[in-house]
């Protein structure tokens, strides 16, 4: 079976607080874009281990533990009689770029299997195995636009219509650290919950949505700062980081050629839905 697991881009994003469980409290909006990796797998019921991983594309350099493609896979054995399998995942989403690219290659491990060996797991028993994975791994159960809170694994569909809006992602040269991402931040209340701002027209996110990360991101790496800025010289309507970065999307109400602004970055664009 092959599947092709997507990215995601996060339509503001806001800290609320810290967690006595080491966490943060956060609020933001999922929304799922095409940029996606291919995965396959197949039953290999002779083989000696119980996954056999193949990684081409974009390098990943976890060791076996820490892979969480393989790490979904030992989530369900524990619970569910699994025959070894063989895993190829070819990469193309970029790694440290606050996507979703790991978290959701391991969700769709967890809904390949599911069908593969007929577990007959609903959608609400896979997103609890997701969420045990990674916050946001649950989104992509679901793969619909969600405003997510709690740690980004509590989930409400919400309706947020940017058919035919045209995104450019753009990934430079920089990895960002969630774990530095969280130190730099200051978690405050902002005035207004994201479910509310996210209602109002795309013209007016540009003041309006914000992602918390950006300010103490742009003060280290200024590279993303000035990717945003060219968004909204060349006419994005909305522009921001994804995530705890580095990627940062512009969206456009209509098509444009802009790789070769962006030198030296990895560039995805293409029609939102």
């Amino acid at each position: 079976m092959i599947s092709f697991p997507n990215a995601k881009i996060n339509l503001g994003l806001h800290v609320l607080g810290k967690r006595e469980d080491g966490f943060h409290d956060i609020e933001t909006v999922f929304y799922p874009v095409e940029w996606s990796d291919a995965l396959e797998i197949v039953p290999d019921p002779d083989a000696k281990t119980n996954v056999q991983f193949r990684n081409t594309g974009i390098k990943i350099y976890s060791k076996d533990q820490q892979n969480l493609c393989i790490k979904a896979y030992h989530l369900l054995a524990a619970s569910h009689d699994l025959p070894p399998v063989k895993m190829h995942l070819h990469k193309s989403i970029p790694v440290g770029a606050g996507l979703g690219g790991g978290s959701s290659d391991a969700a769709f491990v967890l809904m390949m299997l599911n069908k593969i060996f007929g577990l007959k797991l609903n959608d609400e028993q896979l997103q609890k195995f997701a969420s045990s994975l990674g916050s946001d791994c649950a989104f992509f159960i679901r793969n619909k636009p969600c405003f997510a809170s709690g740690k980004g694994d509590q989930l409400e569909e919400i309706r947020v219509d940017l058919k035919n809006y045209f995104i450019i992602l753009v990934k430079p040269k920089v990895r960002v650290s969630t774990a530095d991402a969280y130190r730099g931040v200051i978690p405050s209340k902002p005035a207004a919950s994201l479910k509310e701002l996210i209602r109002l027209p795309v013209s007016k996110w540009k003041d309006a949505v914000q992602n918390d990360f950006e300010k103490t991101i742009f003060e280290k790496f200024t590279i993303i700062k000035n990717i945003k800025a060219k968004m909204y010289k060349y006419g994005a309507v909305y522009a921001s980081m994804s995530g705890s970065g580095s990627s940062v999307f512009g969206i456009f109400t209509e098509e444009k050629n802009l790789r070769h602004s962006f030198r030296n970055c990895q560039v995805w664009n293409g029609f939102l839905k």
